[in-house]
């Protein structure tokens, strides 16, 4: 116990909003090998957000987005490129024409290519009078440019050689680019592109986006960081550190180049509590990582063997739309962790991001089609599996028979099922009830305690320290986020040898329904 400090115990026995309103101000973790947006540096690594086009203003682009998909989205990326070496020319009259296949979209759950036809040119006389290849391939790549902003593709010509440039937008993703021709004598060596690499902009801007998508009024701490040799996650702690100890949630993103590991859970569950819930700057954390590697989801960790109720798994991803888009074009997972981030700042401490009356993750397009953050769509999985992910407390994306939207499957934390802290508004609350008592009790820190004749505490001394104490947890239940609570003082405790007061705190904490059995059945008469 430091000096001059309160020190809380949390009990295990079977069993909203702060009053400054701060339950929705949340933290965002960025690990990355790439370069620092231009409002973040290794020097002041952290900064607040209020809405996207702070983000945007702070040097993150805007991601692509249905209709606008603009390599100015994606200055980040790396274009891959292509070759094709004109051999022979063709005969005056006889047409070339160039398609790309790109990344597939999802209609009415089918993997549809996306043909992206770059154009049809046609042989001239110029072309065809020289044997070089050179003419015709300089026509060519000014065909190909002449459509650039229809089509994204751009080409530069060296002798009979066009080297031509996918769209940024496509990332690490490969198209297929063919040609066709009419006629026998034009001939060309097509090599197809290589060498993309994806946009980490958009990464950040798409779990931004989500976060402010689910939670219009938050108030969100972003932070940037070089992936660690070795993982601790300290660098939570920084964040909540530069936030004041306000934030009351955060999410964790790996490198999208550092795989999904169920230590990680742990690793931070220890660090928030050391370090953020020791120092009265409590919190619960949500966790993605790289899953693009596991074919056999059953393999993952079952969280039931770990103690880390202050860490949360996110496991799904979008499976038809931008977070679809971004997966093709990093061949890594992206997840929906922005989206579970905000769904629980938009929570009320007490509630289950799985309640299906206020915590519809889809808009109608995004998260509409749920999938896992290896591409498996939820509807291709064993519903046997899903169970299974779920008892091992996984936490993802589900649809209804009969009711439109997307869901989450529950509010699991990466703890046994039997605990006090196995769901996430289990710690919200309770985290809640602690910052409201010590911000009530800290004035009487050192304040005189009287006592009987006896030594034992006086029923004023025990009454002005029972107040104060149930101050803030009055104002919970009065906003349904406890059920009820007692604040309990042993009279009998020896103060005067300890120089410590224990105040014993019980809790009834809100249910949730988890689960509804309903008993339904004819019969002959109604009671």
């Amino acid at each position: 116990m430091a000096i001059g400090d309160i020190t809380f115990v949390k009990g295990q026995g079977g069993l909203g909003r702060p009053l400054s309103g701060q339950d929705f101000i949340s933290g965002l973790v960025f690990y990355t090998g790439a370069t620092f947006p231009s409002g973040w540096s290794t020097a002041s690594p952290v900064r607040a957000l209020f809405s996207v086009s702070d983000a945007e203003n702070a040097g993150i682009l805007p991601g692509f987005a249905a209709g606008s998909d603009a390599d100015a989205n994606f200055a980040d990326a790396t274009a891959a490129t292509g070759t094709i070496t004109v051999t022979a020319v063709g005969a005056t009259g006889d047409t070339v024409t160039i398609a790309s296949t790109e990344i597939p979209t999802l209609v009415n759950g089918i993997s549809t290519p996306d043909v992206v036809s770059i154009g049809t040119y046609t042989i001239t006389t110029a072309d065809n009078g020289d044997s070089t290849g050179d003419t015709l391939a300089a026509s060519l790549a000014s065909f190909i440019n002449s459509g650039t902003y229809q089509h994204g593709y751009s080409a530069v010509v060296a002798t009979n050689v066009v080297t031509y440039t996918c769209p940024r937008r496509l990332g690490a993703y490969v198209p297929v680019v063919a040609f066709t021709r009419t006629g026998t004598t034009f001939t060309a060596t097509l090599v197809q592109p290589s060498g993309g690499k994806y946009s980490s902009k958009a990464i950040w801007h798409y779990h931004i986006s989500e976060y402010f998508r689910m939670q219009p009024q938050g108030q969100l701490y972003v932070g940037f960081f070089a992936p660690p040799s070795t993982y601790t996650f300290s660098e939570i702690t920084t964040v909540q550190t530069f936030s004041g100890g306000i934030i009351r949630q955060t999410a964790v993103l790996k490198d999208p180049g550092s795989s999904y590991n169920a230590g990680d859970l742990q690793l931070i569950h220890n660090e928030i509590v050391t370090n953020d819930d020791g120092n009265h700057m409590p919190m619960s954390a949500l966790y993605a990582a790289d899953l693009s590697a596991v074919t056999d989801l059953s393999t993952l960790t079952n969280l039931n063997t770990l103690t880390a109720n202050k860490a949360t798994a996110i496991i799904s991803q979008d499976g038809g739309a931008l977070g679809a888009y971004l997966y093709a074009g990093t061949n890594k997972s992206i997840t929906t962790l922005g989206a579970a981030l905000g769904a629980v700042s938009y929570a009320a401490v007490n509630e289950s991001i799985e309640w299906r009356g206020k915590f519809n993750i889809s808009n109608g397009y995004e998260c509409d089609t749920p999938a896992f953050a290896n591409g498996a769509l939820v509807s291709s999985v064993a519903q046997n599996l899903l169970d299974d992910l779920d008892g091992m407390r996984y936490v993802f994306l589900i649809k209804n028979i009969g009711f439109a939207g997307s869901y989450f499957n529950g509010s699991h934390t990466a703890t046994i099922v039997t605990s006090d802290y196995a769901y996430i508004e289990n710690n919200r609350t309770i985290d809640k009830a602690i910052r409201g008592v010590y911000s009530s009790l800290l004035p009487a820190l050192g304040a005189p305690i009287v006592l009987n004749s006896d030594g034992t505490l006086t029923d004023e001394s025990i009454a002005y320290f029972t107040s104060l104490a149930e101050l803030n947890l009055r104002a919970m239940v009065q906003a349904t986020e406890l059920s009820d609570f007692e604040v309990l003082i042993n009279s009998t405790q020896n103060v005067l040898s300890t120089n410590t007061l224990v105040v014993a705190v019980e809790l009834i904490p809100v249910g949730v329904a988890r689960a509804i059995t309903v008993n339904i059945g004819f019969v002959v008469a109604l009671t």
